[in-house]
C-alpha cells in the first residue's frame, strides 16, 4: 500500500474541477441498466469503488462500454436480470454493494456480493431487512456482513417501509426494487436523505414524488414498472471530493480557489453551509441545473473561522464530510460541537475514532462520544508540529482528511495506506499539487 506525504503550503490557488460526484456515477450506471435502450453518460468518476460497480453490472450481462470520454450503457429493461452462481466483488464500495442488492432483488436473478476487508465489517442488515419484504430471498437473513447471497423475485411484492434511519442507500435499495413491482413503493424516512435516486428516476420518467408529512417525516412514492427512457446523462463534479480543496483553501492563509460544475443539490450542502455559518468565505456563481440536478461553480478563501455545534438536523446531508470538517475546526476560535453522528462509527472505519486517534496525534483536545464529538479550535495563527504518521484505516476520507492538515503542520504529516484515496478520488494527488499543494509519494 502506497502511503503519501503533506508539507506546509504557502497559499493554495487556481480554477479546477473535480471528478464526477460518487453517488450519482453509481445510480447512473446502476439505473441506466434498467432503461430499454442506450444511456451515454459523460463525466463519470472512474473510481475504484464505481468501476466495482460497473464491472458487477457486466459480470451480470449488462453491455457497457467507452467510447472517447462517454460511457454507453446498453440497458436490459427492467427486472430482466437472468441466471445464478454470479460473484460480484465490490471491492469497498459500501454504495455500490447496497444499491445493487436492491437491483437484484426485482430480478429472477441470483448472486453473492462479496468485498474486501472493510467493507465486509458494514452493517448489511439494514438492507436485508426491508428486500425480504419484497420477496428475496437471502441465503443467511440474519447475517450482517458480507457475502451475501441473494435470490430475486421477477414481480417484488409492493412495500410501504418505514426507515429507523435516514439513509440514500436504504431507500435507494428499497426504489430500486420497487421498479420491478406491480404496485406501488413507498419509503417514509425521518429526515430526508440525499436524493440523487429519486432525481434521476423522475429525469428519465419515472413517476416517482417526494412528499413531507405532518409529523415532518418524509414520504416518496415510487409507481412501479414505469418505462425508462434512454436519456445522456452528464454527471456534475463531487461535492463531496471538493469538500478537501475548498477546506484546505479555507485554512490555508493567502488562498483562493473556485471548483467548476459542482453538484450543489441541497441535500449534499451541509458541510457548504456550516463552514459558511463558522465564518468561511464561501460563494456560489453560475448556478444551473444538469438533468435533475442543481450544479453552481464554488469559490473559497482563506477564512478566520469561529467554533460552531452543527445542527443535527444538517447531519444527513453532510454525513460523509465530517472528516475534512473536523480539519477545519482545528483552526476555528473556540469549540467545534458534532451531535448526532453515530452513523460514522459504521463507515469504511469508524470515523469518529480514527479522527479523534489522528487529531490527539497532532496535540488537538477532542472529546468522543459514543455519538458525539467537540474539538477544541486552536484559532487562525496555530499551526501543528507534524512529525507524525497517521493510520488512515483504509478509509479514503480520513486519508485525504489528514493530507489536507499537512498544509498547515511545520513538519510534515504522512499518511499511511492511501490507495483508497482511489475509490473517490483517484486525481487527488495531481489536483491538490496544481493548486499550491506539496504532497509527496513517502
Amino acid at each position: 500500500m502506497n502511503s503519501m506525504s503533506s508539507n506546509k503550503s504557502s497559499n493554495l490557488s487556481g480554477d479546477i474541477n473535480v471528478p464526477g460526484d460518487k453517488s450519482i456515477s453509481h445510480r447512473a450506471l446502476i439505473i441506466g441498466s434498467l432503461v430499454t435502450g442506450k444511456v451515454k453518460i459523460k463525466n463519470l468518476l472512474e473510481s475504484d469503488d464505481v468501476i466495482a460497480t460497473l464491472e458487477a453490472l457486466k459480470t451480470l450481462g449488462i453491455k457497457i462500454n467507452k467510447n472517447k470520454n462517454i460511457w454507453q450503457v446498453f440497458g436490459n429493461g427492467i427486472g430482466n436480470l437472468h441466471g445464478s452462481d454470479y460473484r460480484l466483488d465490490m471491492g469497498n464500495s459500501g454504495t455500490g454493494s447496497r444499491l445493487l442488492m436492491g437491483l437484484l432483488a426485482g430480478s429472477d436473478v441470483e448472486a453473492t456480493i462479496l468485498g474486501d476487508e472493510s467493507l465486509s465489517k458494514r452493517p448489511m442488515k439494514r438492507i436485508i431487512k426491508p428486500l425480504t419484504k419484497t420477496g428475496a430471498v437471502f441465503d443467511n437473513p440474519s447475517n450482517n456482513n458480507l457475502p451475501i447471497k441473494i435470490r430475486g423475485s421477477k414481480i417484488p411484492l409492493p412495500l410501504k417501509y418505514i426507515s429507523p434511519v435516514a439513509s440514500a442507500q436504504i431507500k435507494s435499495s428499497i426504489l430500486l426494487t420497487g421498479l420491478s413491482s406491480t404496485g406501488n413503493t413507498t419509503v417514509i424516512e425521518p429526515t430526508l436523505s440525499r436524493d440523487h435516486t429519486e432525481r434521476m428516476l423522475k429525469y428519465l420518467g419515472a413517476n416517482i414524488s417526494t412528499t413531507q408529512l405532518p409529523n415532518s417525516s418524509w414520504k416518496i412514492d415510487l409507481k412501479g414498472l414505469p418505462l425508462l427512457k434512454p436519456l445522456d446523462i452528464e454527471i456534475p463534479s463531487d461535492p463531496s471530493s471538493a469538500a478537501f480543496p475548498i477546506v484546505a483553501s479555507i485554512i490555508t492563509p493567502n488562498s483562493k480557489i473556485k471548483i467548476l460544475n459542482v453538484c450543489v443539490n441541497d441535500l449534499r450542502m451541509g458541510l457548504y453551509k456550516s463552514l459558511i455559518d463558522m465564518g468561511a468565505n464561501i460563494s456560489f456563481s453560475n448556478r444551473r441545473e444538469l438533468n435533475g440536478e442543481p450544479i453552481a461553480d464554488i469559490s473559497a478563501k482563506y477564512s478566520i473561522l469561529k467554533g460552531i455545534k452543527i445542527p443535527k438536523s444538517r447531519v444527513a446531508s453532510m454525513i460523509d464530510e465530517f472528516p475534512i470538517l473536523s480539519i477545519a475546526a482545528i483552526k476555528a476560535i473556540g469549540e467545534t460541537t458534532m451531535e448526532g453522528i453515530e452513523e460514522l462509527r459504521f463507515k469504511e472505519t469508524d470515523r469518529i475514532y480514527s479522527i479523534s486517534e489522528g487529531l490527539r496525534l497532532v496535540g488537538i483536545e477532542t472529546k468522543e462520544k459514543k455519538d458525539s464529538m467537540v474539538i477544541k479550535g486552536m484559532g487562525p495563527d496555530y499551526y501543528v508540529n507534524g512529525n507524525v504518521t497517521i493510520k488512515s484505516r483504509l478509509d479514503h476520507r480520513i486519508a485525504m482528511s489528514f493530507l489536507c492538515l499537512g498544509m498547515i503542520s511545520e513538519n510534515p504529516v504522512k499518511v499511511i495506506d492511501t490507495d483508497t484515496i482511489n475509490s473517490s478520488f483517484p486525481s487527488f494527488f495531481e489536483i491538490m499539487n496544481k493548486i499550491g499543494a506539496n504532497l509527496k509519494y513517502a
